[in-house]
């Protein structure tokens, strides 16, 4: 009995959980474009030199983008080098939603913030913005914006001053994650909510969802997680600029990708939480059920699953797993049991890195799926594996003396 209860609760899961990733009907297929250009600046300037291949061949810019990737991961601390920016500033205006769907509740829900903004009955917030250290075609885009949840000076008061950075998933408007930055403000950590290249206000006017962040475009891709990260250690530096000095990180899905690589590159991160994570980018992309039509994409020239994994490497994090193991922090990992987006096993592929090269993690599991996560009940449980989380971490980590960055990772910034 057991045993066929649970079975009908997976099939129950699994049907909830597909109905979530196949109700958006704006997924586009974008043809396949290897994407040189994205990341020609920095190859060049480093002296790498992009091997010909005549126009059309996709094998041979395949095989140059491996050799690319290749390079990045053994000049992985200039990759993600950055000057720290002049023009922090905090700008005060009414949050808006910037959906990245079309169904009728999510336009409702944006008419009515936009009604109460217009009748001065919303209350405005305040947002860090800045210039990227990473430039793109997009203005928009290279306007940073991370919205401010400051902790109540009271709340504060005798302990270091602690700030933590929120990565919200792929194609989140900019409500996500909002409610638990609230939270953590509530018991003495600051928050950014740090908007991800190519998401909500940083959303170039061509597109309705964050294509450019993920898509079939194998270079802007990389370019795309090389700016998330960067900009990361700018908020780091801001932060340090307004006196905190204990810094934790939190991303979900495509945001854990992000705060992943950004913890391995920078030891100012003490605290980490991973909501979805997987050891490899092309896996997600390959199997996941929210990124089929980029799979179909890849499909259409021949590509496999192993060979995606391979041109995205530069940009996964078993690649950097080593890195982060040298940093001490706590760390949190979130998996989710029917998980159809970031499949278990690769959830689980993460847990055995962390296992076998002693990095002090807790990990929780959710009973649902990666889209199920947003819904009652399981959005309840996973804020409270998160928010406890951090607040115990970030509570013990008051008691401990903080950590200068090393010398290296002050020249790489």
């Amino acid at each position: 009995m057991k045993k066929l209860l649970g079975n009908l609760y997976a099939r129950w899961m699994y049907r909830w959980e597909t109905d979530l990733t196949t109700r958006d009907t704006n997924r586009i297929v974008r043809p396949v474009e290897w994407g040189f250009d994205w990341l020609e600046g920095f190859a060049r300037s480093r002296g790498f030199h992009f091997a010909p291949h005549p126009p059309g061949d996709n094998l041979a810019a395949e095989r140059a983008m491996l050799q690319l990737n290749d390079f990045i991961l053994h000049h992985r601390d200039d990759f993600f080098a950055y000057q720290t920016p002049r023009d922090f500033v905090l700008e005060i205006r009414y949050p808006q939603l910037y959906p990245t769907n079309v169904r009728p509740e999510t336009l409702a829900q944006d008419a009515r913030i936009q009604r109460k903004a217009a009748e001065g009955r919303l209350p405005k917030a305040e947002f860090l913005r800045f210039t990227s250290p990473v430039t793109t075609a997009y203005p928009e885009n290279d306007r940073v914006n991370a919205r401010w949840f400051p902790a109540p000076p009271e709340k504060m008061a005798g302990k270091p001053k602690q700030a933590i950075i929120v990565m919200p998933h792929w194609n989140a408007d900019a409500f996500s994650h909002n409610a638990l930055c609230s939270v953590f403000s509530r018991f003495g950590v600051s928050a950014l909510r740090l908007s991800k290249p190519y998401h909500d206000i940083r959303r170039p006017a061509e597109l309705a969802r964050a294509d450019y962040a993920v898509s079939a475009n194998v270079g802007r891709t990389i370019a795309s997680c090389r700016q998330g990260v960067i900009d990361i250690r700018c908020c780091l530096d801001w932060l340090e600029q307004q006196g905190y000095e204990q810094f934790g990180i939190l991303g979900t899905s495509l945001g854990s990708c992000y705060a992943f690589l950004a913890a391995a590159m920078d030891s100012r991160i003490r605290v980490a939480a991973f909501n979805h994570a997987s050891m490899s980018f092309g896996d997600v992309v390959w199997t996941g059920q929210s990124t089929r039509h980029i799979r179909e994409a890849f499909e259409q020239i021949g590509m496999t699953h192993q060979r995606l994994r391979d041109v995205w490497a530069a940009i996964s994090p078993f690649q950097y797993m080593d890195q982060f193991a040298l940093h001490p922090r706590k760390t949190l990992l979130v998996h989710a049991t029917y998980d159809l987006t970031f499949l278990r096993e690769y959830s689980l592929q993460v847990i055995e890195n962390f296992r076998r090269r002693g990095i002090d993690f807790v990990s929780k599991v959710l009973p649902c799926g990666h889209y199920t996560t947003g819904e009652t009940p399981y959005k309840f449980m996973d804020g409270w594996y998160l928010g406890s989380f951090v607040y115990s971490a970030f509570k013990q980590l008051a008691t401990l003396p903080s950590i200068p960055a090393p010398e290296t990772e002050l020249l790489a910034r």
